[in-house]
Order: C-alpha cells, then structure tokens, then sequence
C-alpha cells in the first residue's frame, strides 16, 4: 500500500457523537407542598405526567444493569466514559422519580403498586438476563444483549424528544405549575437530551443493525405509548373526579382527553410524538443532531436542584 493510498483513506468514524462530559447530578426534591394536581385545575394532565414517576424507576435501573454488563465489551476510550457517565445520570433519574413515588403519590392516598409490579415485571423478568426465569443459550447471550441496546436506544430517542418538548413547554410556566415537579421534570429531559447519542452509539458498537434498529423501534415506540396511557389511567381513575368515566386504556376518554389536554399546551400531541419518532427509522439516523445539548446545559445550570447539588458537592469537595 503505497503512502497515497493511506493518505486518501478515510478516517475511522468516531464510536462517540457526546461532546461533553456526562456528570451525575445528585439532586434531591422535597415534595412536601407539591399538590395532586400539580398543574393548577388540570387534574388529568398532571396524572398523566404523574405516572411517568411510576414507569420510569425499574426501567433506568435496568438500563444501569444492562449498561454494566456491556461495559466491558466497548473498545473505545471515549464512548466507555459515556456510558459510565450514562449509568451514573439514569440512576439518579431512577431515585429521583422513585422519590416522586414514595414522597408524593403514595403519601398522597394514590395507589402505585399495580403500576410498580408491571414495570418491575417488564424489565425483571421478560427482559432479564434470563427472560421469563430461562437461560438464554451461550450462542445467543450477545444477541440478546444487543437486542435490549437496540430496545434502549429505541427509548432513548424518545425521552429525546420528551426532555426537548419539556424544556421549551411554556404553558406550564404561565399557569403556574408547581416548581418542584416542573424542576424534576426538565432536569431529568435536560440530561436525556444531554446524553442522547450515547445509547445509540453503544448500540452501533458492538454490532447494531439497521434492520433489527427498524423492527425495535416499531414494537417499541406503540408499547410505551399504550402502557403510557394505561397507567395514568389506574391512577387518575383512584381520583373521585374520575370515578364515573372509570378510565382505562382500552376506553376513548383516555384518547381523547389526551388530545384535549395538548391542545392547551399541557401535554405533547400523542400524534405529534408519533411523528417524532420516523427520523429513528432512517438509515441516516444521527441522535446529535436531535435536540438541543446547548439548551439543555442552560437549564441544568439554573435548575435549583441541580444547583442545589453543585453547591453541596463543591462544599464537600472544599471540606476534603
């Protein structure tokens, strides 16, 4: 190969498309004088977003276990500091969210068990190491790993689009939604924007495919918006407002409400957030190119509890 040859050649691409160091934010909320209806007189928008507290816990701790056990297959230098960085922001999410559960809903009379076990029963036991209690066959333990990075990546591109749509939601500002909530929420869509290429990156590294990209995306993307809808259904139908129109999934109101409740500014069009998620399926699919890492660093340097923890751990740092 004559030295031509090797000054024409391409470079290698990048396994890493994150351009900033992804630090654990160790917030915490105090959820004392957050009302049920934490966006004043819309009771079903704020259960709605409510029973994001009540997915999300045993989905996040999962990423964790998975991320740890892909870990030590990443070559790359730089995208192995990612997901550390990765694992260790999706934890915090995971207690924050589990805090919202336990300090708030539940202290709060709201019922979160049936919600809890179905999320715990999704990702600890059909998307377990051994699905369903079984062990997977050692010629298809990598394939089965990379099927869940491809399914968390597939989420990944959603909570995307979910962190941009909270940060720049203006509606909940002008009707005075409660700080704390609206403080957890943005955080916690700031830093999925913030590492929103790294799941997809990881996923591409060891081996991801278009195809199986494509058939993932169209399982998934349905499924977290039809347990989206059945949950805040099972606790916006613990209310006594609700108690006639006993809401499920399976019923119109829920749709409907839905698209009412977007309509006013308070919740993303449910086909809007359909829409938002055919860029996944191209060919050409880039997550850096998604969102905004300068907006979401903007709001996570004026968040009062990622401030809050900023200031503990620069004390704590000092005391040392």
């Amino acid at each position: 190969m004559t030295a031509t040859t090797t000054a024409r050649r391409k470079p290698a691409r990048a396994a890493s498309n994150t351009d900033t160091v992804l630090k654990q934010r160790n917030v915490k909320f105090d959820w004392s004088e957050t009302p049920i209806d934490w966006l004043p007189n819309e009771p079903y928008s704020s259960y709605f977003i409510n029973e994001i507290n009540l997915i999300l816990p045993a989905g996040e701790f999962w990423f964790c276990r998975l991320y740890n056990k892909a870990l030590p297959l990443v070559s790359d230098e730089k995208l192995k500091e990612d997901v550390r960085g990765f694992i260790k922001q999706e934890a915090m999410h995971a207690r924050g969210h589990s805090s919202a559960t336990e300090e708030y809903l539940a202290a709060r009379g709201i019922k979160t068990e049936r919600n809890q076990k179905l999320m715990k029963w999704l990702f600890d036991v059909v998307l377990d190491d051994k699905p369903f209690g079984k062990k997977v066959p050692a010629l298809l333990e990598r394939r089965w790993l990379l099927a869940r990075l491809g399914l968390v990546a597939t989420i990944e591109h959603m909570t995307c689009v979910l962190g941009m749509y909270a940060l720049e939601n203006k509606k909940w500002d002008e009707i005075n939604a409660d700080q704390v909530m609206l403080d957890l929420i943005r955080w916690h869509g700031a830093e999925e924007v913030e590492h929103r290429s790294v799941a997809f990156d990881l996923y591409k590294h060891l081996g991801g495919d278009y195809l199986s990209r494509y058939y993932m995306a169209a399982i998934v993307v349905p499924m977290i918006i039809g347990l989206w809808v059945d949950g805040a259904a099972n606790i916006a139908g613990q209310d006594p407002r609700f108690a006639k129109k006993k809401p499920t999934v399976y019923k119109p109101w829920m749709w409907v409400e839905w698209f009412k409740s977007s309509r006013k500014g308070l919740l993303p069009n449910p086909l809007w957030l359909v829409m938002q998620q055919l860029p996944y399926f191209s060919p050409w699919y880039d997550p850096s190119k998604e969102g905004s890492t300068e907006l979401a660093q903007a709001y996570l340097n004026q968040s009062p509890a990622a401030m809050a923890a900023s200031t503990i751990a620069a004390n704590l740092k000092e005391a040392a």
